[in-house]
């Protein structure tokens, strides 16, 4: 063994024994040997012929690969031709050089692979131009047996792989030299290389079966390009069939010759001429192989065969215009379907997504015939029968989807996927076939709810999913009127307690069609308790299943906004039904975690609010419903707060994690509530509710720190804010303090949200309070933010960074509130004239050069803003210092120097958009700083930019008329002018 077999022998050990420097040693040896370009060909021929060791056969036949493949167009004739004669010796087991002629075809497949891929790599380049007997060549030597006839159809399967097959992206010149060789085959050899299958097949199919399949998928890959006849003959096709009909051969085997079928029937042809293959085929001869051949690997294929032929057979029912041949096309139709239903409906099929998509083609066109035959009614009865079977669960994953754990889940996930085209194709055939879809809907509910056994959950949850899925294609008028069927199947769903409704996806399937079919209760108000029933016991809400507890009090909450006033005669049943779902969020238990841990608990509260919230409930029984709800909650959060700072730290965690659920439990409650009610018509509601919020926020005063709890309560704000109106007023300025008191950066964009609120709600009057909190926001917020900008581009922008770039967003919306909803004096108050710079700064900086095109416009808006209420008449100096920094500062850089650099794209819609507020901000300075802007804008801004004078009092002319489009017009030639001139040399500083 030499040093390169040694070499190579270390690059290809995955042992782990070898030690990674020792690797590298390795591979830059064999590189330095590579790079010998004019000996490295001969000496892995010679390797080839030598050497027993497979892993330097591989490496050998892989340089030369890359050989061929990078350097071919450079290399020497000589070489080239050293190169071919040695390479298809090997292959054809002829001597090189009086050397061993065995080693490489008797080695492993990968070998033999990497050795066809040499041998068509040279085909590509030479083939027929250079090389056109290769093939001729090639077949006598098939005569040598089982090593040459394999070698032979591993070239065809990578010619296949690497060049014709239009199944990978190829390059434009892989297909001209695709079109090329198949184009020099067809002229050339076709028919000796399909005469060479045959023999081959004929001759080794009861001694070397392996060998005749691989003969077999060869032809496969070549039967969509070749002359079909030379395979649809007398010979080939009975061949065929006898293989595929042969008990006694293996599955293989059989499955080789069913795909060869299926390229035949898949060949592409004029739709005449494929009728008549398909007739001539005589497919029926495979049907009975469906029933024999029970759950085998054939069977999948034999599926894949029946379903081509349908699909074929479909097409030429589209395609052609005669009567008869219509008439052939589905005579045909009708004979392969009942075997695809039957494969459908007893075998997992790995093409499955296939026949579906037949069948729904099938279907579509039978809108065609009007009325539909009985043959066709019987398909599509046979049709709803596969969606039913497709659509069940297998048993084997009952207790994993009941439990949820990482199988379940993957396979509810599967199914969900899976079933969306299934469910496409079931609202095509109810289109098609209302009645009879109906009527099979009704049927498979009506065969589920017989069954008393518990074992049948999955029938029954496939049965209420085909009628939950058939409402998907409802109109509402049809869900309303419940016409014939549909009130039949709603009674039988609303009255049927299935034995096996414990069962978590019966439970959840059941609640969402009750749900989806509920618009019928509005106009069949009779059927409202069996519906309130549904919801409120063990099938819903009091479910044992926590998963169907909580989506069920999500869908009440959503039958209740539905149904609403239909169901205030039924308030107090629901609320004595629901009383311990409700008592459930003041009990506390410092050991166990609270009982209903997530927001969705939250949706009962919300759904009772819904209920007594409506105007329709007497005052009186609103009054008592509401204190019987809040007052327990108010009362247990008062509860947990005495000496809450003395609990340990499990008791602590115990006691946030309930007044979390009690917050939003009452937060969820005042959903139902309307500002008008609270405040006009029934003030005795407001009234608990601001007694509530007076309890809630002494938990910011004990608890200042706890995020969480901080969060729940500044929502409810928000809440009390919409609900409260402005008696809401008397207690922001202590909730806004204790809120500000001890924020964190990343809790500040939740508190300029609520500012946000209370501004656009309700704009000045609200002025004081923004005024005394101003002052504390801004200093948190500059305390936190740099002046200069954030840190951008890639690896800079940390989790950190993130959450300032939010905070930053977040405050440039809460200036332009306050500036839009003419709360400007909140700048320049005596505590807060200490952050108008850093205020006016930020603005500049962001106007000029913030990357979001959408904050610069804010930016400008807002300085236009500014302008507009601060100088109201020209000269007049409102704000000291604020007319010179808009002319000498933002009038230059924003309005002139930031529209010149290139990165402004004018092209791009937003920018086009901020560059018209641009415009827009020019003719309000000029409006009201008066000739003291436009001066000092054409002296020192055009003068700077090099602007043509002519240019210059074009602007001032414009800028002074009334014309603001024509002004954009101009001003946006004139930058285009500039930055010619410029070439983007004006950079903001």
């Amino acid at each position: 063994m030499d040093d390169l077999e040694k070499a190579i022998l270390i690059i290809f050990d995955e042992s782990g024994a070898t030690d990674n420097e020792l690797k590298k040693r390795a591979e830059n040896y064999c590189n330095e040997i590579k790079e010998n370009k004019s000996s490295i060909c001969r000496l892995c021929i010679e390797k080839l012929c030598f050497s027993n060791l497979v892993q330097v056969q591989f490496w050998c036949l892989q340089t030369l690969h890359d050989r061929i493949k990078a350097c071919y167009l450079s290399m020497a004739p000589e070489e080239i031709y050293m190169i071919r004669s040695s390479v298809f010796s090997i292959v054809c087991l002829e001597p090189v050089d009086d050397k061993n002629r065995r080693r490489v075809l008797e080695g492993p497949a990968f070998v033999k692979n990497k050795l066809a891929q040499v041998l068509t790599t040279l085909i590509y380049f030479e083939y027929p131009l250079m090389w056109s007997s290769v093939f001729v060549d090639f077949l006598p030597h098939l005569s040598k047996g089982n090593l040459v006839i394999d070698m032979f159809c591993r070239v065809l399967n990578v010619l296949d792989d690497e060049l014709i097959s239009l199944d990978y992206p190829r390059t434009g010149e892989e297909l001209t030299v695709a079109a090329r060789v198949k184009d020099a085959i067809r002229q050339q050899c076709v028919s000796q290389i399909v005469r060479s299958w045959y023999d081959i097949v004929s001759m080794y199919r009861n001694n070397d079966e392996e060998l005749c399949a691989s003969a077999l998928d060869s032809m496969r890959r070549y039967i969509s390009w070749i002359d079909i006849g030379l395979i649809v003959n007398d010979a080939f096709i009975p061949l065929l069939f006898d293989l595929v009909l042969a008990g006694s051969l293996s599955d293989s085997l059989r499955g080789a010759a069913i795909r060869c079928l299926l390229a035949v029937v898949s060949k592409r042809m004029e739709p005449q001429s494929k009728l008549s293959l398909l007739q001539n085929l005589q497919i029926s001869r495979v049907f009975r192989l469906v029933a024999e051949n029970g759950d085998t690997e054939l069977v999948s294929d034999i599926s894949s065969l029946l379903t081509g032929y349908a699909v074929e057979a479909l097409d030429c029912f589209k395609l052609i215009h005669s009567e008869d041949a219509k008439g052939v096309s589905m005579e045909l139709l009708n004979e392969v379907l009942p075997s695809v239903f039957y494969v459908m409906k007893n075998f997992e099929l790995d093409d499955t997504f296939n026949v579906v998509q037949f069948l729904s083609g099938y279907v579509a066109t039978l809108k065609n015939f009007c009325p539909l035959r009985e043959k066709q009614l019987f398909h599509v009865g046979q049709i709803l029968d596969v969606i039913l079977a497709l659509i069940r669960y297998d048993p084997t994953y009952r207790t994993n989807l009941e439990v949820m754990d990482k199988i379940g889940k993957e396979e509810e996930d599967r199914m969900v996927e899976f079933r969306k085209d299934l469910f496409v194709l079931l609202r095509t055939v109810g289109r098609v076939a209302p009645d009879i879809t109906h009527l099979f809907i009704r049927n498979s509910l009506a065969s589920a709810v017989s069954s008393s056994s518990e074992s049948n959950a999955e029938e029954v949850e496939g049965a209420l999913s085909l009628l939950y899925a058939l409402g998907e294609s409802l109109s509402d008028e049809s869900l309303r009127s419940g016409s014939g069927f549909l009130s039949e199947l709603v009674l039988t769903l609303l009255s049927t307690k299935f034995p096996c409704h414990c069962n978590r996806l019966v439970a959840l399937v059941y609640l969402e069609t009750v749900t989806r079919y509920v618009k019928f209760i509005q106009d069949n108000t009779q059927y409202i308790p069996m519906v309130l029933a549904a919801f409120l016991d063990e099938r819903g809400i009091h479910h044992p299943n926590i998963n169907v507890s909580c989506r069920a009090s999500y869908l009440f909450m959503r039958v209740v906004k539905l149904l609403k006033v239909k169901l205030v005669p039924f308030i107090q049943t629901i609320l004595q039904r629901l009383q311990d779902t409700v008592a459930q969020c003041t009990i506390m238990n410092s050991s166990t975690e609270v009982v209903s841990g997530s927001e969705d608990g939250s949706h009962v509260f919300e759904a009772i609010g819904l209920l007594i919230g409506m105007e329709d409930v007497p005052p009186e029984k609103q009054s008592d419903y509401l204190s019987s709800l809040l007052h327990p909650l108010c009362q247990q959060v008062e509860t947990l707060l005495i000496n809450a700072n003395l609990s340990t730290y499990e008791e602590t965690n115990a006691k946030i994690s309930i007044i979390q659920q009690i917050i939003m439990a009452i937060n969820s409650l005042s959903k139902g509530f309307s500002e008008r009610l609270v405040t006009t018509s029934r003030p005795a509601i407001g009234l608990m509710f601001k007694q509530t919020l007076d309890v809630l926020l002494q938990v910011l005063v004990v608890f200042p720190k706890v995020e969480p709890l901080r969060s729940k309560v500044t929502s409810f704000i928000h809440r009390m804010v919409d609900t409260l109106g402005p008696s809401v007023f008397p207690y922001l300025p202590k909730a806004l303090e204790q809120l500000l008191a001890e924020i964190e950066p990343r809790e500040m964009v939740g508190f300029l949200v609520l500012l946000n609120q209370l501004i656009c709600k309700f704009s000045t009057k609200v002025r004081d309070i923004v005024e005394e909190i101003f002052p504390g926001v801004a200093d948190r917020i500059f305390s936190v933010i740099p002046r200069d900008g954030l840190p951008s581009g890639p690896g800079a922008v940390t989790e950190e960074i993130r959450e300032l770039q939010e905070l930053q967003r977040a405050l440039y919306t809460f200036l332009h509130v306050i500036t839009t909803h003419d709360l400007s004096s909140v700048f320049i108050t005596p505590k807060s004239k200490a952050y108008l710079d850093p205020v006016m700064q930020l603005l500049l900086y962001s106007s000029c050069n913030h990357k979001d095109i959408l904050v610069r416009k804010a930016c400008v808006q807002i300085f236009t803003r500014l302008i507009k209420d601060w100088c109201a008449q020209p000269y007049e100096e409102k704000v000291p210092g604020f007319r010179n920094f808009m002319i000498e500062a933002f009038g230059i850089n924003c309005c002139l120097y930031s529209v010149l650099d290139r990165s402004f794209e004018l092209r791009d819609a937003n920018t086009f958009v901020l560059f018209g507020e641009i415009v827009l901000a020019q003719k309000v300075m000029y409006e009201k700083l008066g000739n003291d802007f436009l001066v000092h804008f054409v002296s020192k801004g055009f003068s700077a930019a090099h602007c043509p004078p002519d240019l210059a009092e074009q602007y001032s002319q414009k800028l002074q008329g009334n014309d603001i489009k024509a002004l954009k017009s101009f001003y946006q030639s004139l930058v285009e002018n500039l930055r010619l001139q410029q070439n983007g040399s004006l950079v903001f500083r």
